[in-house]
């Protein structure tokens, strides 16, 4: 029996809950075009999930299908019961532009003539537009989706110019981003052009232009009027911003974050932070530890509440008197307001922020952990559920939520040649511990193949705010083919691509390259081809490369180890007993702790010899234990690649950059 039959067997019956099951099941399995305007009629008519009407309503009515009925349908649900918000909304835009002096038309046409209805959504400021004259629905439209679409801030030797921008969160991330012209002392407008009145008109609808004629920032240009950008505002207006002096950036006037996420150790992270140091749009710092961050945050809170005046603010910070006043004068002052400002007074930060930019600096941020870990479990829905402690405390900061406007990138580096090199960090960083104390370390080498395979911090939640605006880069790319990557990138994350790009510095300083063994920094390919031989073995290899196959796939990774063949459970235990170098890296380290538990018998200490033995088989153990851990991770990882968050959300791989293919010097990276 069809899925539609059985929905009209249950609505008969009276079981709407289960018939709207039926139904949508009928809607997702290619129901007839009459089947499906039932389907959709019923799910609406008896309170199901409005949406699921809606878009078959929509997807009949593109296809040609009772065009009449549903135009009178949706009209009558979705169009008629919010056209008197509409209206008002439209009416107090063009009041508003009517007296807005840098908009130099005025003829604004009849609601009722506009080309462009708006039918609402949903209520978070969902449309679909509706094309009177075509007599077409277009694309569902979100005016506040958290995404800036266009490298706005490409050039910055004039004023910023934009063509048909109809995002809200667009127009207000400009108003709030380009600086006034008076704080900059040359005119400064942003000049939006609108290729077609009536279509501009049609958007007063939906937008709310009350940010934009209150600052008096935006001019703008109608169709033929783009020919008047810039405008020269000294000749046309009187007014000469040239009179004014440039204005030091204040605290709130920083809104924007570019978020560099580490997405494991030694993934090639120092490299983006040398990239962008010494960017004349930004304040960045080299990475700091997200425990330090909050410290800092906590010690200038701290001062500030426990000051009685600004005078006793200014003595007990030795910063900038700007930024304390400003800081002091707040009472609601966050966690991203004393970030901001600890980065404004830092001399490293500022080396090469250009205190005369059109655009207020975007603060860089890379909080940095000593290490990544997820972790796994199975669901009551039987769904493969990842965790990471370290993510979950970044999604909690306030620092991250109380900035408006977020562009977050993630440097990837094979998966391999970045295990590789994090075994030998953590080796030599236990080795460097125990000489420094004496053998009294707990410092060890951990189980970096599972934290390897289970951490997939290149797999987001497309919805979360943190990620809604994201990429992912190759350090490869960028290695190889720096300017096509960072022009991409640069682009993406909506700044200029400046000389400051092509050298790696530090603090405005450039970074030396050690050559040899040593570490490679600057644009030196040389962390890309190193394998790592020592602290790594085939077997891992090939056990990290299936079990993280989909991602090599999608980020166009070839297989240097992993043959192709299916792996079974068998196949899975026998590279786990081949682990012979992760294990042995494991002993070395974790000798030492079990070299301080005493091993006694009827209470009293054995000997030396006996104690010593005892404590490797002790470790034996252990490590067998690590690898039961991993058999049991690899089962459940051989049920198949789908993940969710801790919510339930299913999770999807962050999209890669793709490097400027007309600026490629060498052929990308497999």
């Amino acid at each position: 029996m069809r899925a539609v039959e059985i929905a009209r067997k249950l609505a008969s019956l009276g079981q709407n809950a289960d018939a709207r099951q039926a139904y949508t099941l009928a809607l997702q399995t290619g129901a007839e075009p009459a089947e499906a305007l039932e389907a959709a009629a019923f799910i609406l008519q008896t309170g199901g999930d409005y949406k699921i009407s809606y878009t078959a309503f929509l997807d009949l009515y593109r296809r040609g299908f009772f065009r009449e009925e549903i135009m009178q349908l949706v009209s009558k649900v979705f169009y008629e019961p919010n056209v008197k918000l509409l209206k008002s909304r439209y009416e107090r835009n063009c009041k508003r532009l009517s007296k807005y002096p840098y908009l130099f038309r005025k003829d604004f046409l009849p609601f009722e003539e506009l080309p462009v209805r708006f039918f609402p959504y949903d209520d978070h400021n969902g449309y679909i537009p509706f094309y009177v004259d075509r007599e077409e629905f277009g694309d569902f439209v979100n005016i506040r989706e958290t995404v800036i679409s266009r490298n706005f801030f490409k050039d910055l030797e004039k004023p910023v110019f934009a063509s048909d921008v109809y995002s809200q969160y667009e127009l207000e991330y400009l108003n709030d981003n380009v600086r006034r012209s008076e704080w900059v002392a040359r005119e400064n407008h942003i000049y939006l052009h609108y290729s077609d009145w009536a279509v501009f008109c049609s958007w007063l609808q939906a937008l709310n232009v009350r940010p934009l004629t209150e600052a008096e920032k935006v001019v703008f240009l109608i169709e033929d009027e783009k020919a008047q950008y810039p405008i020269d505002f000294k000749e046309r207006f009187g007014i000469d911003y040239s009179q004014y002096s440039v204005r030091p950036v204040g605290v709130r006037e920083i809104t924007r974050l570019i978020w560099h996420t580490q997405l494991s150790t030694h993934n090639g992270g120092d490299f983006f932070n040398e990239v962008f140091d010494n960017h004349p749009n930004l304040i960045v710092l080299p990475s700091l530890m997200m425990s330090d961050v909050i410290g800092a945050v906590g010690k200038v809170r701290s001062v500030l509440e426990g000051t009685v005046s600004l005078r006793d603010a200014l003595q007990k910070i030795d910063w900038s008197p700007y930024i304390v006043e400003e800081l002091y004068h707040m009472r609601d002052r966050t966690d991203k307001d004393l970030v901001v400002a600890l980065y404004l007074q830092s001399q490293m930060a500022t080396s090469g922020t250009d205190p005369k930019a059109r655009i207020a600096p975007t603060l860089f941020f890379q909080p940095h952990f000593h290490n990544i870990v997820y972790d796994l479990h199975v669901d009551s829905k039987n769904r493969t559920v990842l965790e990471a402690q370290n993510y979950n405390e970044i999604h909690q900061s306030p620092l991250f939520r109380n900035f408006r406007y977020i562009k977050t990138f993630t440097p990837m580096r094979r998966f391999t040649t970045s295990h590789g090199a994090s075994v030998k960090f953590m080796y030599s960083m236990a080795i460097e511990a125990d000489e420094q104390e004496k053998g009294k370390t707990k410092t060890v080498v951990s189980d970096a193949v599972t934290e390897r395979i289970l951490n997939r911090s290149f797999m987001i939640d497309p919805e979360d705010r943190l990620y809604k605006d994201s990429v992912l880069v190759r350090l490869e790319d960028g290695k190889l083919n720096p300017k096509a990557t960072f022009t991409a990138l640069a682009a993406f994350l909506d700044l200029p691509y400046t000389e400051s790009m092509t050298v790696c510095t530090e603090g405005g300083k450039p970074v030396t390259y050690l050559g040899g063994d040593g570490y490679a920094p600057g644009f030196s390919p040389a962390q890309i081809y190193k394998t790592y031989d020592e602290f790594v073995n085939d077997h891992e290899r090939y056990f990290i490369e299936y079990f993280l196959r989909d991602a090599y796939a999608y980020y166009g990774y070839d297989f240097h180890y992993y043959d192709g063949t299916p792996v079974d459970e068998g196949k899975a235990e026998e590279l786990i007993q081949g682990f012979s170098t992760i294990n042995h890296y494991m002993k070395k380290t974790w000798i030492k702790v079990f070299r301080d538990a005493e091993v006694s018998r009827n209470g009293e200490r054995v000997n030396a010899e006996l104690e010593e033995k005892v404590q490797e088989e002790f470790l034996d153990n252990y490590i067998r234990q690590y690898d039961k851990n991993r058999l049991e991770n690899a089962k459940v990882l051989l049920e198949g690649l789908q993940f969710v968050n801790s919510n339930g959300q299913p999770l999807r791989m962050m999209p890669m950059l793709k490097p400027d293919p007309a600026l490629l010097e060498q052929p990308l990276y497999h």
